[in-house]
């Protein structure tokens, strides 16, 4: 049962010590259950990194792998390795060329699928001007209006008033991933993974001037470069991003579906306006595991559901229970919208988990050292989408904390609006808070609904 545990100032306390069990936390990785690289915690270092998860790991890569920097790199985790949003929040994307060329990644194709016209059409006036700015990113879609009724019923959609195909999309488990990336720095003598062992506290060390002094139950830790790779729990340890990054709790299921099992072709969101009554739109995706037998698998991994949450789940940091409310409508409303070719009821779940995620006041993330904080760099604030910005992002941290440029070598190059700065932090708070505008979809759905 969920409460109102999160503060009315949505500052981030420390991640819950018992989260819900995760379908993507099933398959733990047996080296690194409890991993700690030295049995005590290392008194200095060159660069801490807080977080383990998508962030944190391609940072540490690019430091020690795609840098090859000599340096002494300590990774604090406050759980078990990649136990926070990356291990929890599942997510279809289509930019995963840049994350693990060498493993094997399904590339099934995405479906945005509409459940209101205003928001449609909104949609689709993006794509003519994506069309006209980047039209290499436009040619990756395909509209489909709702005149194209035996289109939408092949694409498994028949109810929905258009959509659009994101041809490139694929689909991952993201845990598997991380745990990949962070065995493979492992043997390297200048890293150092410490798993539980949560950050309590960071500040200006008394005794070292330029260096920061990191609290933790098991010791004290200094170094002069830390990086917060800790996306909604971000404010905990910087109260000045209370405002800016705003911990958002997301639900999700793994759903058994009606046999015998279909396979989707497709990864799915689900996107409408607010209803009348609600604040938030609808915004629910879903991926399907492999179907293994015509009586097995091909579970129905579905998030969303947040508009029916406790406080839409803003300032909500604790990911150690279940909204009963959101439960039922993700096991109740597969179909409609989606032709599972199955009866319409409530569906029995294996799993069902909570995660945390960094919603950004501006909606873009927070990537760059803090002006007001030196020695102190932000990756965090992706706003539900980490996992198609995320590793970009660490990389370009990386080498801003080694002072190198943030392109080159074939590297993108990080986007204006993700690097912090005095003016767009001033920015960004002359804008609505979060709570006020229903959170960051609030202030792209088409309008309020009918009766507002």
């Amino acid at each position: 049962m969920a409460s109102d545990t999160g503060p009315r100032t949505n500052q981030a306390g420390l991640p819950s010590a018992n989260p819900t069990s995760s379908y993507w936390l099933r398959e733990p990785n047996t080296l690194l259950l409890g991993h700690r690289s030295t049995p005590d915690l290392p008194e200095e270092a060159d660069i801490v990194i807080i977080g383990s998860g998508i962030t944190g790991a391609f940072a540490a890569r690019s430091l020690l792998q795609d840098y090859s920097c000599n340096k002494k790199v300590v990774m604090l985790e406050a759980r078990e390795a990649c136990g926070g949003a990356t291990g929890r929040v599942m997510e279809a994307t289509a930019s995963l060329s840049s994350m693990a060329p060498t493993q094997p990644i399904t590339l099934s194709g995405g479906v945005h699928a509409f459940m209101s016209t205003p928001l449609f059409q909104t949609a689709v006036a993006q794509i003519d001007s994506l069309t006209k700015t980047h039209p290499f990113l436009a040619s990756q879609l395909e509209v489909i209006l709702p005149t194209n009724p035996s289109k939408l019923a092949r694409l498994r959609a028949p109810n929905c008033h258009g959509a659009i195909i994101q041809k490139t999309a694929a689909s991952l488990w993201p845990y598997k991933l991380i745990a990949h990336i962070l065995t493979s720095l492992l043997p390297n003598p200048n890293f150092n993974l410490q798993t539980n062992t949560p950050v309590l506290s960071l500040s200006p060390s008394p005794s070292s001037p330029g260096k920061h002094q990191i609290l933790t139950p098991r010791g004290t830790l200094t170094t002069p470069k830390v990086l917060l790779a800790t996306n909604g729990y971000t404010s905990h340890l910087l109260p000045s991003f209370s405002d800016l990054i705003v911990p958002v709790r997301g639900q999700i299921s793994a759903i058994v579906p009606p046999s015998p099992v279909q396979t989707l072709t497709h990864s799915y969101l689900f996107a409408a306006d607010p209803e009348k009554g609600q604040h938030a739109p609808r915004d629910d995706y879903l991926v399907q595991r492999p179907v293994l037998t015509p009586d097995s698998g091909g579970e129905m991994i579905y998030g969303g559901g947040r508009r029916l949450a406790l406080r839409l789940g803003l300032g909500q940091y604790n990911d150690d229970e279940l909204e009963l409310k959101v439960a039922h409508y993700l096991r109740s409303n597969l179909s409609p919208p989606l032709d599972l070719g199955g009866k319409d009821e409530e569906l029995p779940a294996t799993y069902e988990w909570t995660g945390v995620m960094g919603y950004s006041r501006d909606s873009n993330a927070w990537v760059g050292e803090v002006p007001s904080h030196r020695g102190i760099w932000v990756c965090a604030g992706y706003t539900g989408h980490g996992m198609p910005s995320a590793a970009l992002s660490a990389r370009a941290v990386a080498a801003q904390m080694l002072g190198l440029p943030e392109s080159g070598q074939g590297h993108a190059r990080l986007p204006e609006e993700f690097k912090i700065t005095e003016e767009r932090i001033n920015r960004a708070r002359q804008g609505a808070k979060l709570e006020d505008c229903g959170g960051w979809e609030g202030a792209y759905f088409s309008g309020p609904a009918d009766g507002e």
